[in-house]
């Protein structure tokens, strides 16, 4: 049931023990909204932890709390007033949903793709990350921002704008951000953490960027990492922003093995709606920018996605 900004703070209030989640494969909106209003669930005295079934990169070593992310564990029941899932639909979490026994649950999103199927959805496409909307409960909620809950959110509105560089990057974004920054944030520390790569990082996306691939008339450009190659690519973390710089690109992507004919696929447009390419293959995302998982063998997957696209191309 979809519910408005009041309701939403309602259910936050009311609620004395939360558990905070997000989708696997975790990025800066999704560790940085459920930190952000972890710190602040727990400066209005209620107990709140959050649950992320998945590693986390070690590029967002500079959020504060980051240690206290906690991974669920197999077998184990968790037990909570409210169940608060942030920045994707409840089927996306990994083991955390099924493992929770809450009384409420609530889902605070900002993806046009979210499949509405949670008990409570606070669902805004219109912000350009979810930690904007975090922003926004806040204020509903008569609270203030401490430096450490305005770092992890300007972390993830940063990372989810592309620093401010995609087209999803508002007016009101902006003055969130700044708003943010006034309390003490300082962009440059989180964008160099954010870029921050080992050298053997950097020689890895160099491999990966070499059998780069052009289709369709130079529209679409992809690497794809198959089992062996993956072994040196250890993380894709930037890769796309190489990628959408060449010019005449429509689509850039990506499509990384995971285990056994199973690839990831992440796609960037520069007009495209990619986020209905990765509902094809029930993934999600935004118009520009979405991702999806395949389950085939290495070559019937590069076909599926490469069909997928050129469809996409054609309308």
């Amino acid at each position: 049931m979809k519910i408005n900004l009041t309701d939403t703070a309602r259910l936050l209030h009311d609620a004395q023990t939360v558990i905070l989640t997000s989708h696997i494969r975790p990025d800066g909106d999704s560790i940085g909204s459920t930190l952000g209003l972890m710190h602040f669930l727990r400066s209005l005295g209620k107990e709140a932890r959050v649950l992320i079934d998945d590693e986390l990169p070690r590029t967002f070593r500079v959020l504060p709390g980051l240690d206290t992310i906690e991974r669920p564990e197999e077998g184990q029941r968790y037990t909570a007033d409210l169940l608060v899932v942030c920045d994707v639909e409840l089927r996306r979490t990994g083991a955390v949903v099924p493992s929770v026994d809450a009384l409420r649950v609530l889902n605070i999103d900002h993806h046009v793709t979210n499949d509405e199927e949670a008990e409570y959805l606070y669902l805004d496409p219109s912000r350009a990350a979810t930690c904007e909307i975090i922003c926004e409960i806040i204020r509903e909620m008569g609270g203030t921002c401490s430096l450490d809950m305005a770092t992890c959110l300007y972390t993830g509105i940063a990372t989810d704008t592309g620093f401010f560089r995609f087209s999803n990057t508002t007016p009101h974004t902006m003055r969130t951000a700044a708003d943010l920054i006034e309390i003490g944030v300082k962009p440059n520390i989180i964008s160099v953490a954010m870029e921050m790569k080992s050298y053997d990082e950097v020689m890895a996306q160099v491999r990966a960027i070499r059998n780069l691939e052009m289709f369709y008339d130079g529209k679409v450009a992809a690497v794809f990492i198959d089992e062996e190659r993956a072994k040196e690519v250890k993380t894709t973390e930037g890769l796309l922003d190489k990628l959408r710089v060449i010019e005449g690109t429509q689509i850039v992507f990506f499509m990384k093995w995971l285990e056994h004919d199973t690839y990831r696929v992440s796609m960037r447009s520069k007009g495209v709606n990619v986020s209905r390419i990765a509902q094809e293959f029930d993934g999600g995302g935004h118009i520009r920018a979405a991702g999806c998982t395949l389950h085939a063998p290495f070559d019937e997957a590069r076909s599926m996605i490469l069909a997928a696209i050129g469809r996409a191309l054609s309308e």
